[in-house]
């Protein structure tokens, strides 16, 4: 850090006195404002000005200028402040010029006359002294090392005659874009939100980290609104939150009050005098600014706006299709600071607190009018399919500006459809929190405005109760969606197009209670409508993938797998690619199925295929890493690499992918999801070795899946038998006899004694109670478990098989060896040519050792 002297101001008047003080500080040191004590941040911005200046050499007859450029309040002048300071060594001269009356440059240039010795013999015009100064910096005679800072310089065109050229440095601060093109601008922004922490904590001594917050997100960052408000609380005593309450309320007189000692103007009259000027120059761009007013302070696509000259019936609208004057005014806004405008992504950014200036200078009529204008521009770039993914961008760029416009009070049809659309994307995407949110607070407004049985707010109602089921709030979406689909059956017609597609999302709801038959029965129906009234649209293929699951778990895996290939080839057909979303979704719902149906090889294959295309997906940012069919899918690759015998491979993704959904704000430890993952890890880490790791993962899960989805849900129950092999492996068979006899309980009653879930307790039961040498038993159960099995899966179903190497080993424990060996010789025909010689359940059906079900939650 460089030395921080602060000349004396009544020193500074002498040069004799200025020579004494030696080479590591300026000998010319003139009119620079005292350094900021509360000086906060900044780190990055010094380096990159201090790496601009310094990489001019100075023995060169000329350096070009340097500009710190930004809105007003950002903290221009006092980053140059603090450069000088910092920076002092490097310099002989620093000479600070009030650059923002231009008529007093040249005399401000003029009074260095008299330092550099230029005044003999005798005193000179003004205009002579400047010339004498400008041609001395340019000879660089007496000193080379000079900085000349000309602050808050608005107008380019009446300073830069009055820049030394020469081998010193040229510092401008301004809020005119006009310097960018001019010299060598760096643009200064608002506070990145941790150096608003740190400033306020200064400011504020005690101030709480949730108040210092809440007060920059209100405040937008800004510098000097921050100086202003922890003025007010520092001296006044004045709380935050009645800070907060007077800032919405009474905007322009809280931010015109308490202006600091080193600033010309507080928050409002800066920029006040900006918007004046504004208005009687180019009163076209201070339209343009208050439509801007009703947007988010994010950066607002120029195509919103410039759809404008196309729909709207209005002064504004004709206006909008001059070019010329579009392009004019956006060169004005940026002029003036009131604006920050990005060419490159054609975008315009207006702060926060620049739009509470405007809004509070307009009539009630006023806002109105224009709140009317914002929504028709909002509603014309509705991009209409959020389960598109090539529209998300465009979703996305429209998102930040939904609540500020208040479009979601809108009562016209189109401004609603927006609103479900844009929670529909939010849903899509994965951003559950945010999109019940949205949700939320616009069913409200609508259901004030409209009744509850409005088509508005039933639609929205569904794609609700579909957030709320994607995080795992299975109980409340199905409160939600049940009167909702009655509702909307009565308004619309049973096979409305809306209608579907809540009744598509009823069938979940049906599932995530256990009734899998009942979900079964309602979608054979569903897709019969869908089929009809949608054709081949990706609407009709989402409810036979809903049914494909619906058939897997009421244990018909050859139903399942031939619809999942049919909807894989339909969606081919009709996106065009596999590298689409919905493509992908399916070749991944494709190896679960044939996983389920016992192909764990082609499984496998199929599915390490679909991770393939969604590690594309992420990379080309088209999904995030966490979205719910990602991490789905990357969990399932897991179960397909175990169930193939690659056990080391299975658990290295079963740790990452548990821990992404853990990790995930949107899931959590406690969603279905995790809990699957959670599943999934322990059997991998229970056939890796680790059975005390698994054993505690396992039991944890387990309780979990009891609270979530209740201890009668069939998941419950599935799960149960994961934790009783746990405990025979660990040698706690009473535990573990005792946990699946109340599972094969639970089983039997809720799906029947002929599904899958409840013959693998069976069979699981069977290798209980043989280890407790009740054999007789054991062969006997196992006996009717075969044939159900080849019954229900067929005589190559790898269950099918586990199945028969256990009989057969209860066989020749009984004395039936002719039997056994039979059973075992044809068993182990079967493995080799379904699992290949080397997957793990054949060697140890080779050695004569006992094989086991676990069981895997599959998606809801």
């Amino acid at each position: 850090m460089a030395s921080e002297l602060e000349p004396d101001p009544v020193q500074e008047k002498s040069s004799d006195i200025s020579l004494s003080w030696g080479r590591n500080v300026p000998v010319i040191w003139g009119n620079v404002p005292p350094r900021n004590k509360n000086f906060t941040g900044r780190a990055d911005l010094l380096v990159e000005l201090r790496r601009r200046l310094g990489s001019g050499d100075l023995d060169v007859t000329a350096v070009l200028p340097h500009a710190l450029q930004g809105m007003g309040g950002v903290g221009k002048t006092h980053l140059a402040i603090e450069y000088a300071y910092q920076y002092q060594n490097e310099y002989d001269l620093v000479w600070w010029i009030p650059a923002d009356q231009h008529l007093l440059v040249r005399s401000h240039l003029a009074a260095l006359a008299g330092r550099l010795g230029l005044m003999q013999p005798s005193p000179l015009r003004v205009e002579d002294a400047a010339a004498a100064v400008l041609d001395a910096l340019r000879r660089g005679e007496p000193y080379r090392r000079w900085l000349l800072i000309f602050d808050n310089a608005d107008q380019p065109e009446t300073v830069r005659s009055l820049m030394p050229h020469g081998p010193g440095h040229v510092l401008v601060t301004s809020r005119n874009r006009q310097w960018q093109g001019l010299v060598d601008a760096l643009e200064v922004d608002v506070f990145a939100r941790q150096e608003s922490l740190e400033f306020l904590r200064r400011r504020v001594p005690g101030i709480s980290t949730v108040d210092a917050d809440q007060l920059a997100e209100e405040l937008g960052d800004l510098p000097l609104a921050l100086e202003q408000a922890g003025a007010l609380q520092f001296e006044a005593g004045m709380e935050v939150s009645e800070y907060l309450d007077l800032l919405r309320t009474e905007s322009g007189k809280v931010l015109a009050e308490n202006r600091p000692m080193d600033y010309p103007a507080p928050v409002a009259a800066a920029w006040s005098l900006s918007v004046s000027r504004l208005k009687e120059q180019a009163p076209f761009a201070l339209e343009l600014l208050r439509r801007c007013a009703f947007l988010g302070p994010e950066p607002i696509s120029l195509e919103i706006l410039d759809r404008g000259k196309y729909i709207l019936d209005s002064e504004f609208g004709t206006a909008m299709r001059d070019r010329l004057l579009v392009s004019r005014a956006m060169r004005e806004l940026g002029r003036y600071a009131l604006a920050r405008i990005d060419p490159s992504r054609k975008t315009v950014q207006v702060h926060r607190l620049v739009q509470k200036m405007i809004g509070n200078d307009l009539s009630d009529e006023e806002r109105r009018r224009l709140r009317a204008e914002v929504h028709q521009l909002l509603i014309a770039a509705d991009p209409d399919d959020p389960g598109d993914p090539e529209k998300w961008p465009h979703f996305a760029k429209l998102l930040p500006h939904i609540v500020p416009s208040e479009v979601y009070t809108a009562h016209s049809v189109p401004g609603r459809q927006l609103l479900e659309h844009i929670v529909g994307y939010l849903f899509a995407v994965g951003d559950f929190t945010t999109g019940l949110a949205e949700a939320d607070r616009a069913l409200a407004r609508w259901m004030a405005d409209s009744g509850s049985h409005n088509p508005d707010v039933l639609v929205l109602q569904g794609i609700k109760a579909d957030i709320l089921w994607a995080l795992g709030r299975y109980e409340e979406a199905y409160e939600l969606r049940r009167p909702t689909l009655d509702a909307i059956t009565d308004v619309l017609d049973a096979d409305h197009e809306e209608t579907l597609v809540i009744l598509n999302g009823h069938s979940a709801d049906l599932r995530a209670r256990g009734d899998f038959q009942g979900a079964r029965d309602l979608d054979e129906d569903s897709l019969d409508r869908h089929r009809r009234v949608f054709g081949d649209d990706n609407r009709t293929f989402n409810a036979a993938n809903n049914l494909a699951i619906d058939y897997s778990m009421t244990s018909a895996y050859e139903a399942a797998l031939e619809l999942c290939q049919q909807t894989l080839t339909e969606r081919r057909n009709l996106f065009g690619r596999d590298d689409h979303w919905w493509v992908a979704f399916q070749v991944a719902a494709l190896a679960r199925c044939e996983r389920q149906a016992g192909q764990y090889l082609k499984a496998v294959s199929t599915a390490e295929q679909a991770y393939l295309i969604y590690l594309d997906l992420v990379g080309r940012q088209v999904l995030p890493q966490d979205h719910v069919h990602v991490l789905l899918q990357a969990k399932d690759l897991s179960v397909a690499r175990r169930k193939a015998g690659r056990f080391t491979e299975a658990l290295d993704l079963a740790e990452v992918v548990y821990a992404r959904y853990t990790d995930s704000r949107q899931f959590g430890a406690g969603h279905p999801d995790t809990l699957a993952a959670g599943i999934n890890l322990g059997n991998a880490q229970r056939v890796a070795g680790d059975a005390q790791e698994a054993a505690d993962r396992i039991e944890k899960t387990v309780q979990r899946y009891r609270e979530v989805l209740g201890p009668d849900h069939p998941f419950t129950y599935g799960c149960d038998l994961n934790l009783a092999l746990i405990h025979r492996q660990l040698g706690r068979v009473e535990e573990a006899q005792q946990l699946l006899k109340h599972a094969l309980s639970g089983l039997e009653r809720r799906l029947g004694s002929g599904h899958h879930y409840t013959l693998t307790c069976v069979t699981n039961l069977a290798t209980v109670r043989a280890s407790l040498g009740a054999t007789d038993e054991a062969l006997v159960m196992g006996e009717g478990a075969l044939q159900s099995f080849r019954d229900l899966l067929g005589p190559d179903h790898p269950h099918t098989l586990v199945c028969a190497t256990n009989l057969a080993l209860d066989m020749a424990a009984t004395g039936h060896d002719e039997k056994a060996q039979v059973l075992t010789d044809e068993t182990m025909r079967r493995y080799r040519r379904v699992l290949g010689e080397s997957h793990p359940d054949v060697l140890a059906g080779l050695r004569g050792e006992r094989l086991d079900f676990d069981f895997e939650p599959p998606p809801l």
